[in-house]
């Protein structure tokens, strides 16, 4: 005969059981009907990416969209550190008095050619700022997030009995871009000028969660993000007199090994962080040492006094190696910042929000508890930088179900957002982002 905690667990596995069948077998008609058009529409944006600073198209198509959805648009808003103007936009919906919730989707695309072969893949070229040949795609899947806004707001508009409050849109550039887009609307006044929001919510894809699934953590969610721009400085001379010069070449060496301590010797094993050397440059010919050399370095981290106390960290190394070597002190290294946001933070209560509709509206099957990401964006600039506002990102998995569970199996990752061959499956996730974020935003405007 079972005992009586063998009988409960067992009636509770048969709830569990039912509960999930009967979600897996109920339609969601609204969602449904306009899923093919949604489909469309991802496969249109992901065909026209546009580069940060440069999303003219994008805007001018998103904001067509919300205006058929009787919002009113307001169009190019968002200063540069340059005085230029950016392609933001933000559209207000109202219906009766209530809270003020913001919504948020990146429109730019990232300087990657495309490899996924898809019968929809971009093959749209461009010329950087600088004057480069590139290719562009949506590498970092903000069609997708687009197109689950624009499915996201069909579901709202048709059922305005559910929800009272303003509805704000933000349609965000140059988020690819660290410290430019929303610095660049929130120093536009958005919020002084269109009201200041109660709830900042977003979503972003990932290929290592299936897709029909979403993910959730709270607190921090993803890293803050600091540019570094090292400049070693020498003195330059003919490669076959090395004596008579102060090499920055070596000097770069000896610098790059040394960066690494920062992170294993000098940062507590217990707090995260990462120093990543992308792109380092110098010399035009073999047999001259040149004058400089320069390195552009990516920091993450989840800590602010550890984010600061790596940055002296780095000025340290690079002076020390310049000084061991000789280097007069007018040349001594050059260290700027250009570039920093913000750790995102998910807000607890609006992510125990996130988990109980979530819960509801794909079952718990389909909810997924994550870790915080060294990743990093410019989300976490919406909460202003006293975390005055509540701001939540949630994870939206983009990947076929049985390749993740074959990537877990094996090891070997999914191609990631960023990845010539990131390609995330349209029609679930996109199912899966609209109800995720309807039911999210319903349950936030009849608060």
């Amino acid at each position: 005969m079972p005992n009586q905690r063998t009988t409960t667990l067992l009636a509770s596995a048969l709830l569990l059981l039912t509960s999930t069948t009967a979600f897996a077998q109920q339609p969601t008609p609204g969602i449904d009907r306009e899923l093919p058009a949604l489909v469309e529409i991802y496969k249109t944006l992901h065909q026209h990416p546009e580069l940060s600073h440069h999303e003219t198209w994008t805007a001018a198509y998103l904001a067509a969209a919300l205006r058929k959805q009787g919002f009113t648009v307001t169009e190019h808003l968002g200063k540069y550190r340059d005085g230029t103007s950016a392609e933001g936009l933000i559209a207000i919906l109202e219906n009766g008095p209530g809270p003020r919730l913001l919504i948020r989707t990146e429109l730019d695309a990232l300087p990657v050619e495309e490899k996924t072969n898809l019968p929809y893949a971009s093959h749209v070229t461009t010329k950087d700022d600088s004057g480069q040949p590139v290719s562009i795609m949506h590498a970092c899947g903000h069609d997708i997030h687009i197109t689950t806004i624009l499915g996201t707001v069909q579901q709202l508009v048709a059922d305005k009995s559910k929800w009272h409050g303003t509805l704000m849109i933000v349609g965000q550039p140059a988020e690819e871009v660290v410290d430019d887009g929303a610095r660049a609307m929130l120093a536009d006044h958005v919020y002084e000028r269109f009201g200041r929001p109660d709830f900042v919510i977003a979503e972003h894809d990932v290929s290592d969660i299936a897709a029909g699934q979403v993910g959730v953590v709270s607190g921090p969610f993803k890293s803050s993000a600091t540019d570094i721009d090292v400049v070693m400085r020498g003195v330059g001379g003919h490669g076959a007199k090395p004596e008579q010069t102060k090499d920055p070449v070596v000097m770069a060496g000896e610098f790059l090994v040394l960066l690494q301590t920062i992170v294993s010797r000098q940062t507590a094993p217990l707090q995260p962080a990462v120093l990543t050397v992308g792109h380092i440059s110098g010399g035009t010919k073999r047999n001259i040492i040149p004058e400089e050399v320069r390195m552009e370095i990516s920091m993450r981290s989840f800590d602010e006094t550890q984010r600061l106390a790596m940055i002296e960290a780095v000025k340290r190394t690079a002076n020390g190696v310049a000084i061991a070597d000789g280097v007069p002190e007018n040349r001594m290294p050059l260290v700027t910042i250009p570039g920093y946001v913000p750790v995102t933070i998910n807000d607890a209560a609006l992510a125990d929000r996130f988990r109980t509709v979530a819960r509801t509206a794909l079952g718990p099957q389909n909810l997924v508890e994550t870790k915080p990401s060294m990743a990093s964006e410019d989300f976490g600039a919406w909460a202003l930088p006293d975390h005055s506002v509540p701001i939540f990102c949630f994870w939206l998995g983009v990947s076929d179900p049985a390749k993740v569970k074959e990537s877990e199996r094996t090891g070997i990752p999914l191609p990631a957002t960023h990845s010539s061959q990131f390609a995330p499956v349209p029609e679930p996730t996109i199912r899966t982002g609209v109800i995720a974020m309807t039911a999210l935003a319903i349950s936030l405007l009849n608060k």
